[in-house]
């Protein structure tokens, strides 16, 4: 019998204490589940005239154009983000320090600012100085400019780890910055950095709904309405089963796209033996004639791995 590295195998006191502990807890969690449920069933929540809301189709429809508005306001910030985190990015990487302390101050002040609130400075704050925004892009430029600042950071700390070697690597085969950041670093950062980008547009989508304060006809501002309906006895708890079960599958499907995706990359890699193609190096002979007749390096290395 071999003893783990990580921890010693529990005997049998050991195991026995930790079934003990498994069936505590979940006689834990059940009871706090069955408190629960006695208490709605106590104050009527399970009944029709909470949940007849709910059996019109016209209620669906009002659900499904609700569920539009806030999938097309997470669209809109996705892209956004991710466009406005690689330009902050590369700008708090850059050389130039006229570039990079403007670029690291906004990026840590969009961190700064809570999306409530620049959502209210958008939509309340601007039409003071004579601007008026709709609803809509409120949301989407907070959304934006918060989760933007948050995916730079990201992406930059993904640049970072990556080796040093790969840096040099392209500078020796004659790229210059932005050619080594576009074909070597930025790839590599964002393979490696996929699951927690996916994560913060998790984040984003849920953040829509702080966009009920500003009227913005999203999910929550329709269980809003929903549950001030005195004919239906107010169903405020279940209209935020139904709101907060839609926003659940939501999740789970972009959690689901993020695994695909690791899988992919994960497969992809191992297909390959473990080493990305495009940018592996192939020794370069000294005697070889394209080199004598003026050819780069980068030339030479093109036409070999085009012989492979």
């Amino acid at each position: 019998m071999t003893a783990s590295v990580l921890y010693d195998v529990p005997g049998p006191k050991a195991i026995r204490r930790n079934r003990m502990l498994a069936v505590a807890t979940v006689i834990v969690v059940a009871a706090i589940i069955a408190f629960f449920m006695y208490r709605f069933y106590l104050t009527g929540q399970f009944t029709a005239q909470k949940w007849g809301l709910f059996t019109y189709s016209t209620i669906w429809e009002q659900i499904l154009t609700a569920l539009g508005k806030t999938l097309a306001a997470f669209g809109a910030a996705a892209v956004g983000s991710l466009i406005l985190g690689f330009v902050l990015a590369i700008g708090r990487l850059s050389d130039h320090k006229w570039v990079r302390v403007p670029v690291t101050a906004l990026t840590e002040i969009f961190r700064a600012v809570p999306v409530l609130i620049m959502m209210m400075l958008l939509y309340y704050g601007l039409p003071s100085v004579g601007v008026k925004m709709d609803p809509y892009w409120a949301v989407v430029i907070a959304l934006i400019v918060y989760n933007g600042s948050v995916l730079a950071e990201v992406l930059r700390a993904g640049i970072e780890s990556l080796p040093r070697g790969q840096k040099e690597a392209g500078f020796a085969i004659g790229l210059r910055k932005s050619g080594v950041m576009r074909l070597i670093l930025l790839p590599q950062a964002v393979r490696a950095m996929l699951p927690v980008i996916i994560s913060q547009l998790v984040v984003t989508m849920k953040d829509t709904a702080l966009g009920f304060i500003i009227t913005y006809p999203e999910l929550l501002y329709l269980a809003k309405q929903f549950s001030s309906n005195v004919q239906f006895g107010r169903p405020l708890l279940q209209s935020a089963f139904v709101i907060g079960g839609i926003y659940i599958v939501m999740c789970f499907i972009l959690s689901g796209i993020a695994h695909y995706l690791e899988r992919r990359l994960r497969s992809g890699r191992q297909g390959r033996g473990g080493v990305d193609d495009s940018t592996s190096t192939v020794p370069v002979q000294p005697d070889d004639p394209r080199m004598h007749e003026g050819g780069t390096v980068t030339e030479v290395l093109s036409v070999q791995r085009g012989r492979r």
